[in-house]
């Protein structure tokens, strides 16, 4: 059978960077093929070539047996590919059924194009309100988006570049479902993904690569998450992480960095209430977690106490500096298009000992972002590198790292280890641990209701934009109620 998709001898160099080294892939029809690897692996720079977003430095690109020059996404759509990217490109200011139509190439009046756009989504099984605009959307619809995007090109190769990363589980279930129906009627899917139980459940194949190389590929039925991981890290995985934190009840002293009471926050898009009547108090020292599902009012309620937005009424109090780990990283986090240096001074501002009244001492700023380059393991090209050469997860721990240098008092996470590997997010929970044991009082919410649970101390769930405290002994199941409000059993 010939594959639908081949990559043989792939070679890419950015500036230092290597990130190629004569990378092989190839994807047959009728199957899901994972693609694993550290953060700056290569992974998708891979996709990007197959894609027609970048060019090879060396070797040769098939589709159907053919070798191909691919220059272009809109060669690529017309070859029968479609990619979901790892950072949004729908247009925030059009509509669902625009965004749907400008990259299907569809034309026609907007209410045959929002009638053509909500028959596809809910064909595809990603229902989606055709006449609401893409940048008030959460981030999980935005997500949905993107997949349908690409599906309304008649794909019938789909490279998804960690779909799953802000979906909560049975969000991340409903798409691999989709997916796998997708493979059932003769196309292929390439996954890109850090979290390998998903890799383990659906794929068919799998191909690892480290440092540009591929150092495994073949069926994925004879895997297992330790063999995954010491392909992708060259050793076994850190298992040292705690399951959950001891905890220990601050002092009576101890200084309440956080004070929130009945607060109400209006939702984003300037509809209806987003939080209703919110009493909340952090220490320092503690990490609160929230755990509630996608468009409960937690979004606007970390944004508020980092913030961000103001309240509608009510009381909130929060001691500065702030950190704040948006989960859109490249629309609230960073500028795509501007240095690591630059993206640094910008959201330290006058925090910043380089930047004075009128001047801004840009050899210190270089220095002092190279020093956090290295200290967090980012992959870059040096300080003057864009943003944008960075890969997801290199652009996450750029993130991190630049809010924590602020030594902050208050600390807001919003699913601050997406898109990270295994020891790249291993390594920015430890460190949001220690800003908590060095006094600070953290606020983390997860789509990962695992990960809220580990990392934090008490849990609050938002369900309706109501919090509720959730009682130490609570198991995952009664969390997980409490997320939907379904009553005991």
């Amino acid at each position: 059978m010939l594959p639908l998709l081949e990559l043989v001898g792939i070679r890419k160099r950015f500036g230092s960077v290597e990130a190629l080294r004569g990378a092989d892939f190839s994807l047959v029809s009728g199957e899901v093929h994972a693609l694993l690897g550290e953060n700056g692996a290569g992974k998708s720079t891979l996709m990007h070539i197959a894609y027609g977003m970048v060019s090879p430095d060396g070797g040769l690109v098939r589709t159907d047996g053919n070798d191909r020059t691919i220059w272009s996404p809109r060669q690529a759509r017309k070859l029968g590919l479609g990619m979901v990217h790892q950072h949004f490109t729908s247009i925030p200011a059009l509509t669902v059924a625009e965004n749907i139509a400008l990259a299907a190439g569809w034309a026609g009046t907007p209410g045959q194009l929002c009638r053509k756009a909500e028959s596809l989504s809910e064909e595809l099984g990603l229902p989606l309100d055709p006449e609401q605009r893409a940048g008030r959307l959460p981030v999980a619809l935005k997500q949905r988006l993107e997949i349908v995007k690409a599906l309304a090109v008649d794909a019938k190769v789909l490279l998804l570049d960690e779909p799953t990363a802000v979906l909560a589980p049975p969000e991340a279930d409903e798409l691999l479902g989709v997916i796998r129906k997708f493979v059932q009627a003769g196309s292929a899917v390439v996954l890109i993904t850090h979290k390998l139980d998903e890799a383990l459940r659906i794929a068919d194949r799998v191909t690892v690569l480290r440092q540009g190389v591929v150092t495994h590929s073949g069926p994925i039925r004879d895997e297992s998450a330790s063999s995954l991981a010491r392909a992708m890290i060259g050793s076994a995985p850190d298992t040292a992480e705690p399951a959950r934190l001891e905890w220990h009840a601050p002092a009576r002293a101890a200084q309440v960095l956080v004070r929130m009471e009945a607060l109400e926050l209006s939702r984003e898009s300037g509809y209806g209430i987003a939080v209703r009547h919110g009493s909340l108090r952090i220490q320092a020292g503690e990490i609160v977690g929230i755990a509630a599902v996608e468009g409960n009012g937690q979004r606007e309620l970390l944004r508020a106490i980092a913030g961000r937005i103001l309240p509608l009424r009510g009381r909130l109090e929060v001691t500065g500096p702030i950190g704040f780990i948006p989960e859109d990283r490249t629309s609230e986090g960073l500028i795509p298009e501007l240095s690591l240096a630059e993206n640094v001074t910008l959201g330290l501002d006058r925090e910043a000992p380089w930047v004075r009244p009128g001047y801004i001492d840009w050899r210190a700023a270089r220095a002092r972002t190279s020093e956090l380059v290295q200290q967090y393991g980012i992959i870059a090209d040096g300080a003057a590198a864009r943003a944008a050469s960075l890969s997801g997860g290199n652009q996450q721990k750029l993130i991190v790292a630049r809010e924590l240098s602020r030594n902050p008092a208050v600390l807001v996470a919003e699913n601050p280890t997406r898109g990270l590997d295994i020891g790249a997010a291993a390594a920015i929970r430890s460190r949001i641990r220690a800003a908590a044991e060095a006094g600070a009082a953290v606020l983390v919410y997860s789509s990962d209701l695992d990960e809220v649970l580990q990392l934090s101390h008490r849990t609050v769930v938002v369900c309706r934009g109501v919090l509720s405290e959730v009682p130490p002994t609570a198991t995952r199941d009664e969390i997980g109620r409490m997320m939907l409000q379904e009553p005991a059993t």
